[in-house]
């Protein structure tokens, strides 16, 4: 029998996690015995053994590290189909965009003719792929080729240059261009790195930002420097200026949207979208 239940991955995952079954049992708000009963059920029903007990601890064999893997998957996908469920009834959508970005694309999407009503939920860098997943937001705008578009549907809205954002004091900043190689290589100025998909940064002397007000204060105290889309100075604050970076790759602005979805209000704001490129 193939079936697993929700529960099952449920105390699964909390033990490999925890890789301690008391811990794990703390977690769920249950007693410890009747959790190991059922991992010990489970592996049964499966046939292979999940769990390494030894008087060590705890450990995960191979299979176990693959059901955790899986685990994490389908408890995700349960957590988002409740979460879209509860808003199946209100017509009102959930757009999420990182905080300061595409800033008059995103006004002139909010005010498109025949565009449902929307909620915003601003987020930080690398966030949108995830709220989506999770069920938190209908629909995104995210950048490619920064951000995770794995599993979703887009529409390609605008494509754009970059820019170097920099202290208004330092001497790069009087400049009308930059290159690549020019940004790269200010000893008093390293440029800021940001997480990567998968939440590691890049190697380099640059501090590790993740926060847009972070980012902010940073380059206002001549700290750091950083290369965004054009369309992202929205943010920019006063001790700021920008210079086009040319030949910097361009970047693309996607509305993207979970492949499965079947609602009517991502799709017509979907429609609004390509109407308003079209017009562009």
């Amino acid at each position: 029998m193939d079936d697993l239940e929700t529960r099952e991955l449920r105390y699964f995952t909390a033990v490999a996690e925890t890789l301690h079954f008391g811990r794990a049992a703390e977690r769920l708000g249950i007693a410890q015995p009747p959790l190991s009963r059922a991992i010990a059920q489970l592996e049964r029903r499966l046939g292979v053994q999940l769990l390494d007990r030894n008087r060590r601890g705890v450990a995960l064999t191979e299979a176990g590290r693959v059901l955790l893997r899986e685990s994490r998957l389908a408890l995700a996908a349960v957590a988002a189909a409740a979460r879209r469920t509860r808003r199946a009834g209100d017509s009102q959508l959930v757009l999420v965009t990182k905080a300061g970005a595409s800033h008059e694309l995103l006004r002139r999407l909010l005010n498109a003719p025949d565009a449902p009503p929307v909620e915003i939920l601003l987020c930080e860098v690398g966030e949108q792929a995830g709220l989506l997943r999770d069920g938190s937001a209908d629909v995104a705008i995210m950048h490619h080729p920064y951000d995770d578009l794995a599993g979703f549907d887009t529409e390609e809205l605008q494509v754009e240059g970059q820019v170097a954002i920099l202290p208004a004091t330092h001497p790069l900043a009087v400049r009308e261009t930059l290159t690549l190689a020019e940004v790269s290589d200010v000893p008093d100025l390293p440029i800021a790195r940001w997480p990567r998909l998968d939440g590691s940064y890049p190697d380099g002397p640059g501090p590790e930002v993740r926060t847009q007000s972070k980012l902010a204060q940073l380059v206002a105290l001549g700290r750091t420097l950083l290369v965004i889309p054009a369309s992202s100075r929205a943010w920019q604050w006063p001790e700021h200026v920008a210079v086009p970076v040319v030949d910097a790759p361009e970047v693309t602005t996607m509305l993207a949207w979970p492949s499965t979805s079947r609602s009517p209000e991502v799709a017509a704001f979907v429609r609004a979208a390509v109407a308003l490129r079209a017009a562009a």
